[in-house]
């Protein structure tokens, strides 16, 4: 396969721009590469099914409040999901497409309640577990919540850095997931480079859309304050894997420098015997859900996670 037209084309917005140039004084974006940026995820007009009730809330979590967003549809059924946004542990909020998208998006076509987390972000001093207190703080309170409703299934996901998050928390928790959701994880400090034919194709990338070896080394050390003895829970593809696993689903983007993580954790799950369920998403990049659904593989992507979370509903009781 080859990069999707759509977000080819969409590449000569930064013609001129290098990770060096695009920065203005103070480290701040420059305002004409935060136009050309903003021009490039313009996908259109979106909003919200008006099937679905939105609310924000907070929960009591260990280092404070932590703000949530609550996806309830018309009719929801058993399942109940906690998604968590990617950005690297150090940017996103409930307002990015991966988060309020994504969410919004997945209780319409699951019909399953969302619940999306707005942990706090790896940055100065907060750093590794944090960020995980956050999540399974919201974690622990849906699982209470559901305990109470016969029948419920209760889901854990999330994107990126977020898969991580989601991921370390389900296997932290003594409250078992039903499920785990993964998009494009990042669940290891180190990860194995992509086949050449594939790195051939994303050579017409920026800079700033790859992931080279000092990009994740900044994210590991952004997160956990160092490169060395990185705990299992903070990049938890490490985990070994035992059969008793609940069921993963792995969603992957074709042209993805962190791919190879999540294929590490598909590869590990299929050997040990615990159920997985993967797709690769063709032509597009990392972060590919941080878009409207009108971007190609958009939709197949959230279509094929809300299907996970449907099986969960016909298993129900």
């Amino acid at each position: 396969m080859s990069l999707d037209p759509y977000y080819r084309d969409r590449l000569s917005l930064f013609d001129g721009f290098s990770n060096t140039d695009r920065s203005a004084a103070g480290g701040t974006l420059d305002e004409a590469f935060q136009e050309r940026l903003a021009d490039y995820g313009d996908d259109g007009p979106w909003s919200p099914s008006s099937d679905v009730v939105i609310t924000d809330e907070a929960v009591d979590g260990p280092h404070g409040t932590v703000p949530i967003r609550r996806y309830v549809p018309a009719d929801p059924g058993g399942v109940a999901l906690l998604w968590v946004h990617g950005g690297g542990f150090a940017a996103g909020t409930l307002d990015w497409p991966e988060a309020h998208v994504v969410s919004a998006e997945l209780a319409a076509r699951a019909g399953a309640e969302v619940v999306s987390v707005d942990y706090r972000l790896a940055e100065g001093t907060t750093r590794y577990p944090v960020p995980l207190d956050d999540v399974l703080a919201v974690w622990e309170q849906l699982d209470d919540e559901r305990s109470a409703v016969p029948g419920a299934r209760t889901a854990i996901g999330g994107a990126s850095a977020g898969a991580a998050l989601a991921l370390a928390a389900s296997l932290r928790s003594d409250r078992r997931a039903d499920a785990v959701l993964l998009a494009y994880p990042f669940l290891h400090a180190a990860v194995p480079a992509l086949p050449a034919d594939v790195l051939a194709e994303m050579a017409v990338l920026p800079d700033f859309m790859r992931f080279p070896t000092e990009s994740i080394d900044w994210m590991v050390e952004n997160y956990v304050g160092r490169l060395e003895d990185v705990p299992e829970l903070a990049l938890p593809g490490i985990v070994p894997v035992t059969p008793d696993r609940p069921p993963l689903s792995v969603l992957l983007s074709e042209f993805d420098d962190l791919r190879p993580s999540g294929e590490l954790l598909i590869a590990a799950s299929e050997a040990a015997g615990a159920p997985v369920r993967s797709r690769l998403e063709p032509g597009v990049l990392h972060g590919h859900l941080n878009r409207h659904p009108v971007a190609p593989g958009v939709s197949p992507s959230l279509d094929w996670l809300a299907d996970g979370l449907r099986a969960m509903g016909n298993h129900a009781g």
